[in-house]
């Protein structure tokens, strides 16, 4: 799978225990509760996560446990595409063959088969799903344990349990060490190094962080610390199972479609609408994909975008767009931000293209005051504003007032010594209508 997974079609379910009621055998671990909250964050995340918040389980604490088996199980058999099941507490190994138990609240150790979820148990879940790829993440004391008894041999120790093609094993320390938290550290070690591979990301070109990715990173990180290096079974092709967008990626791609943005916006500077528009449209698609649709440098690029398909004779579907973006923008920034502001202007002018010229004055009316106040009468956005305002009252037939919007703008300009290109056009557009011209 070299793609992400299909996030309506696949599941996530987050485990974990963070007090139990043997509290002297089994101490509380209060870091689990941030490990889970954060996992679920990270794994949800609109822009670089892998499933919607409605496809991530979250189980921490369960103090029942046919209850998280029936939870487990319905998510297991949910998933068509991946299953990410991911385990954070205390292990225990027990019985003849020193099997793995993962501890729940009600948890005895010296009878781990009672209250507690056996390892195996949850390995024939996760490999009963209709799930085409399954990863399975323990970060707990003994979880090395998973691997079975070969892990007395070095050298055959990732021949394990999971001969099945598409399944993942990753584990926090190996059969006989002891997961580790760090004082001052709000993560455990292994899920706190595990977050900032995918927060961070991992330098290099590759758009999407993979399972090997994943491996690679953790080890590197605990290591570099010496820290108890984590496990892995790879089934066959897993490794290359997509988890999450690279972050890495993103900032270096982002830094490569602002240059293609600037070089697009110099052909619109130009008056090459058609190039520019074809080159535009290119750029905000890659963009919403790699960075996300609200992120600003997306959100200019579909506005200059939109603006094109305007300047290439289509004004009403312009400000059809342009109203969508303006609508996202004042959500989320507010009416005065400098990005809403624009859109406002482009909006407007479509709007006057279009022939719908007093709702476009009636707008401009608004934004004129609203760029005086936040930016300055003689700041060049806000005289754009006016001039574009000045524009639509003359074809209106409002004549006086844009004569006087127009000789108010030229007079600041010149007391000011301003050489903009707004001047010439306003001593342009009022020489016509003063019939100076």
């Amino acid at each position: 799978m070299t793609s992400p997974p299909d996030p309506d079609r696949s599941s996530v379910v987050l485990l974990g225990s963070s007090r139990y009621h043997d509290a002297d055998r089994l101490p509380a671990i209060p870091h689990v509760t941030r490990n889970i909250a954060d996992l679920e964050t990270v794994l949800t995340d609109p822009d670089f996560g892998i499933v919607p918040r409605s496809r991530c389980a979250v189980l921490l604490d369960e103090t029942s446990l046919p209850t998280l088996g029936r939870q487990l199980r319905a998510s297991a058999e949910q998933a068509k595409d991946l299953l990410l099941v991911y385990f954070a507490g205390h292990g225990i190994k027990a019985g003849p063959r020193h099997e793995l138990y993962l501890a729940m609240y009600e948890t005895d150790p010296d009878e781990p088969d009672f209250a507690s979820l056996k390892y195996e148990t949850l390995r024939r879940i996760v490999l009963d799903s209709p799930a085409q790829a399954k990863v399975i993440i323990l970060d707990c004391c003994f979880s090395g344990r998973a691997f079975g008894d070969e892990l007395a041999a070095p050298t055959k120790a990732l021949l394990g349990q999971l001969e099945i093609e598409g399944c993942c094993l990753l584990t926090s320390a190996q059969a006989n060490n002891v997961a580790l938290f760090l004082p001052g550290e709000e993560h455990t070690a292994f899920t706190g190094r595990l977050l900032s591979v995918l927060n961070e990301g991992i330098n290099g070109e590759s758009e999407f962080i993979t399972v090997g990715d994943l491996y690679r990173g953790l080890r590197e990180r605990l290591s570099r610390q010496s820290l108890p290096i984590p496990l892995s079974r790879i089934s066959r092709t897993a490794g290359s199972l997509v988890l999450s967008r690279n972050r890495a990626f993103a900032t270096v791609a982002a830094a490569a479609m602002s240059r293609r943005f600037d070089e697009a916006a110099a052909l619109a500077a130009a008056g090459r609408w058609p190039a520019a528009l074809a080159d535009l449209q290119a750029v905000a698609a890659e963009q919403a994909r790699i960075l996300g649709p609200d992120e600003p440098d997306t959100q200019r690029t579909r506005r200059l975008a939109a603006h094109a398909i305007g300047a290439t004779g289509n004004p009403r579907e312009a400000a059809h767009l342009l109203r969508e973006l303006l609508e996202e923008q004042s959500g989320a920034y507010g009416g005065d931000h400098e990005e809403t502001m624009h859109t406002r202007q482009f909006l407007a002018v479509n709007l006057g293209e279009a022939g719908s010229r007093t709702e476009a004055a009636a707008m401009l009316r608004i934004l004129l005051p609203d760029r005086r106040r936040v930016l300055g009468p003689t700041h060049p956005d806000t005289l754009r504003t006016q001039h574009m305002l000045a524009r639509n009252l003359a074809c209106l037939g409002a004549r006086a007032e844009a004569v006087a919007l127009l000789r108010e703008l030229i007079h600041a300009c010149r007391r000011l010594d301003m050489d903009v290109p707004t001047v010439a056009w306003a001593e342009r557009d009022l020489a016509v209508l003063t019939g100076d011209s």
